[in-house]
């Protein structure tokens, strides 16, 4: 490292945070003018997918730059397989410190723990490689010790802190909306960038590597004053929908099962009933409040940047920005991330490279369908260190240059297993085993392919039909699509097997490694 120049890395995530949901791309709702800003100085990558779901999944493949059929990492709680390096332990053969100030939702692997571990007894580990500047596990607990040192009564549930303390009035007084017990400036959104900030004000080493995890806009829906106020409900586009749910199970036997087992409202804004039995007006709050929570963070993602420029480090620091995974927020009468819907799987993503050579880029919107993976080998690209032969995404610094990678892929995929290994309720629901709980999706510009292990296909024009509300999978003029979209996910799988030493081969002359792009680039 000491022939590189100083480049710092600033990794930030939000969760469950929407492909649409920025300013920038013209969302009604969605005010970022701090992401509005980055984006303009760096580039914004439109047709960006995630490729997992839920969060320990979806994290993984992020932070692994591995698809999901590879490190096998599928639910909260199924444990990373130790043999896989991450983006963290690769970060530290070039000298770096990774800190985390959030979480990774890492469950480790058992094999290499003693029984009585109690790492072994929550899902929300940290990343191998990963030093805790803030380690914020589903028990919020750093948090909520910060809270009660401020004087607030603590309840035994971490969740039940999300309470509301009742309703304010928006600045014209046309809605209210419920507010937190906690202002804003002790929510877990500021409490969370206050660390990261005061770190970054005497980092232990230099050049540094952070990476600072937002819980929101992830539920529960209840936000601070006056960010439960920013949005007004009746602005709120309205859910694409089927009429009724029953009608919208007609679609597959997988949504039926997914939409037999409604969400609780408790999990959104602390009410018992089904999510599913909302009326439009609470529906519409809770979005609206979804948008209010991401202008939130935003504002704390301002707060940073403009310390960075501040303190004179803006311009050594790559700066990431994306999520783990979307929310359905009502489409399909679906909330969460569950399925195969792109509400669930598009996402946002922003980098800004500071050197002169990015400069032909900034500003720049890109539509070429990237993926989660991607990220992985283009932090390391930029670090200047090696990218693992095992990694099955790709560098984007080529678009931050202004130039469009050869070859570059004309689909995005992702995968999602529904398993239940506690309860086995889809296993029953639907007569499967397991492992034939699991689902495959390829989309195009115009189509979209999802293979189930054990179920019907899904084909969708989404051309004609961008709210996926029409399976064509039995049309038999569209046959040939389908047969097409099949075999270019089989070649997908393929091509992307697992091959750490495949391209090694043992001769007579020693060790021999292959080193080349998965795919043809010419």
């Amino acid at each position: 490292m000491a022939d590189q120049p100083r480049r710092n890395l600033l990794f930030i995530t939000g969760d469950q945070w929407r492909g649409d949901s920025l300013s920038a791309l013209g969302h009604p709702c969605a005010a970022t003018p701090n992401l509005d800003a980055l984006a303009a100085d760096g580039v914004l990558f439109r047709s960006h997918y995630a490729q997992a779901s839920p969060c320990g999944p979806s994290r993984t493949s992020l932070l692994t730059g591995l698809y999901q059929m590879n490190h096998r990492s599928v639910q909260n709680g199924t444990p990373l397989d130790a043999r896989h390096s991450t983006l963290a332990l690769e970060a530290r053969k070039g000298g770096y410190d990774p800190i985390l100030f959030g979480y990774t939702d890492t469950s480790p692997d058992p094999r290499l723990r003693p029984p009585g571990d109690p790492a072994l007894l929550s899902y929300s580990g940290v990343l191998p490689g990963m030093s805790a500047g803030c380690a914020m596990g589903e028990d919020l607990l750093p948090w909520r010790r910060h809270l009660k040192a401020r004087g607030f009564e603590i309840p035994e549930r971490p969740l039940d802190i999300f309470k509301a303390a009742g309703r304010s009035a928006s600045p014209d007084g046309s809605f209210t909306a419920p507010h937190t017990v906690f202002p804003a400036e002790d929510s877990d959104t500021t409490f969370i960038a206050d660390q990261a900030l005061h770190h970054l004000s005497l980092p232990e080493r230099e050049p540094w590597f952070l990476h600072l995890v937002f819980l929101r806009p992830h539920p529960p829906l209840i936000a601070p004053q006056p960010y439960n106020t920013r949005c007004n409900p009746r602005d709120v586009p309205p859910p694409r929908r089927a009429e009724s749910v029953e009608r919208e199970a007609e679609q597959h036997p997988y949504l039926a099962q997914l939409l037999g087992q409604p969400k609780s409202v408790g999990a959104y804004a602390g009410r018992k009933t089904a999510i599913q039995t909302l009326g439009e007006d609470q529906a519409r709050e809770l979005a609206a409040t979804y948008y209010g929570l991401i202008a939130e963070v935003d504002d704390q993602i301002g707060r940073i940047i403009r310390f960075l420029k501040d303190s004179g480090q803006y311009d050594d620091t790559l700066i990431v920005f994306t999520s783990d995974h979307g929310e359905m927020l009502g489409n399909h009468w679906l909330w969460g991330k569950d399925g195969y819907f792109d509400d669930a799987f598009h996402i946002p993503m922003i980098l800004r490279d500071p050197r002169p050579e990015a400069d032909a880029g900034r500003g720049r919107v890109v539509d070429a369908m990237t993926e989660a993976v991607d990220v992985a080998p283009t932090v390391l690209e930029w670090l200047g260190l090696e990218v693992p032969p095992a990694y099955d995404g790709r560098s984007l610094l080529p678009f931050l240059k202004g130039e469009t990678p050869a070859a570059w892929r004309e689909e995005a995929h992702w995968e999602f297993d529904f398993r239940d290994p506690v309860d086995g309720r889809a296993e029953a629901a639907l007569g499967l085993t397991s492992d034939e709980c699991c689902l495959n999706v390829i989309r195009g510009r115009r189509y979209k392919y999802v293979h189930f292990a054990a179920l019907p296909p899904l084909l969708f024009d989404l051309e004609e039909d961008p709210g996926e509300t029409r399976n064509l999978a039995r049309d038999p003029a569209l046959q040939p699509v389908l047969l097409e979209m099949a075999q270019k996910m089989l070649s997908w799988r393929m091509i992307h097997d697992e091959r750490v030493l495949s391209n090694t081969l043992l001769t007579t002359e020693g060790v021999v490694e292959h080193r080349g792009p998965r795919q043809s680039q010419g």
